[in-house]
């Protein structure tokens, strides 16, 4: 029998009740419990896992980054530092949960400006598939997906939680959309409301998030930030005209700041721990 047959099958026993146990069962039963504080699956031990599963951290946090463009200021890799500070936040507040590695890639296209790595929706929805369904090899009970990109939301995800929930109906899996948009929507709606000016891309929102979590001052060229202004943005559309300066911004990014970063990246995580909460838990 092929692997895919047997994990195949090892599922459906899960999800039907038969194999609840199974996953902590023998061998691992003969490693003694380790006690950890750690959150990041591959962080942990083999041990630590199981033990952290069996005291209750049964949630599975899968979030998406991203590798683009971001300005002259901020490094293309941007999403991925803001993705995995913001899930190990959530993973932390919630209390039961684990989040597995950042997935760098999601849906989008190389620019004439190089930088941007993307992949396709079809890929996206594959590689999710494929993660909720080994979290659920590995114990979790559910898992909830997220992402820092626009790329894929909400159709990918959404897709993805209802196929394997029609398939998978003791476990579950959960599209957490507050943490993208609404959170987004609230940090721009503060930041009109205190006079800063309006953006879409590698402007003031993320220049300063990344300015927060960048404590090695490797993702964030700070001397860069006083100039670090784009094509404006008006009513919600970037306005781009023909002294068009081109460099991956789409507003304004020079007040940028940390204290705005710390605001933005709290917004974020007490949205998502927020909406996770509120999901309906595990048969």
């Amino acid at each position: 029998m092929r692997i895919g047959s047997v994990s195949n099958s090892l599922l459906m026993l899960i999800a039907g009740g038969t194999a609840s146990l199974m996953l902590t069962a023998a061998p691992a039963c003969a490693a003694p419990c380790a006690q950890t504080d750690l959150v990041e699956f591959e962080k942990m031990t083999w041990v630590e896992v199981k033990c952290e599963i069996a005291a209750g951290k049964t949630t599975a946090l899968i979030y998406t980054g991203g590798v683009e463009e971001r300005g002259p200021q901020n490094a293309n890799g941007g999403h991925n530092l803001i993705a995995h500070a913001t899930v190990e936040a959530i993973a932390r507040k919630l209390g039961n949960a684990i989040f597995l590695p950042v997935l760098p890639y999601t849906p989008n296209d190389a620019e004439p400006i190089p930088g941007t790595i993307g992949i396709t929706n079809e890929l996206l929805a594959a590689m999710l598939e494929r993660l909720t369904e080994q979290a659920f090899l590995n114990g979790f009970h559910r898992v909830i997906l997220m992402g820092d990109h626009a790329g894929g939301q909400p159709e990918v995800y959404e897709g993805v939680a209802k196929k394997l929930n029609a398939r998978y109906g003791a476990l579950r899996v959960f599209y957490c959309d507050q943490v993208y948009r609404p959170a987004n929507d609230a940090f721009d709606h503060y930041l009109a409301q205190h006079g800063y000016p309006p953006g879409l891309h590698g402007y003031l929102f993320d220049t300063s998030e990344m300015m927060y979590l960048d404590k090695d001052n490797t993702w964030v060229r700070r001397d860069l930030v006083s100039s670090a202004v784009g094509d404006p943005v008006v009513d919600g559309k970037v306005q781009i005209g023909p002294q068009s300066p081109y460099n991956g911004i789409q507003g304004d990014a020079r007040r940028s700041t940390v204290e705005l970063g710390k605001r933005a990246v709290d917004m974020k995580v007490d949205y998502a721990v927020r909406q996770i909460r509120s999901f309906p838990p595990t048969e």
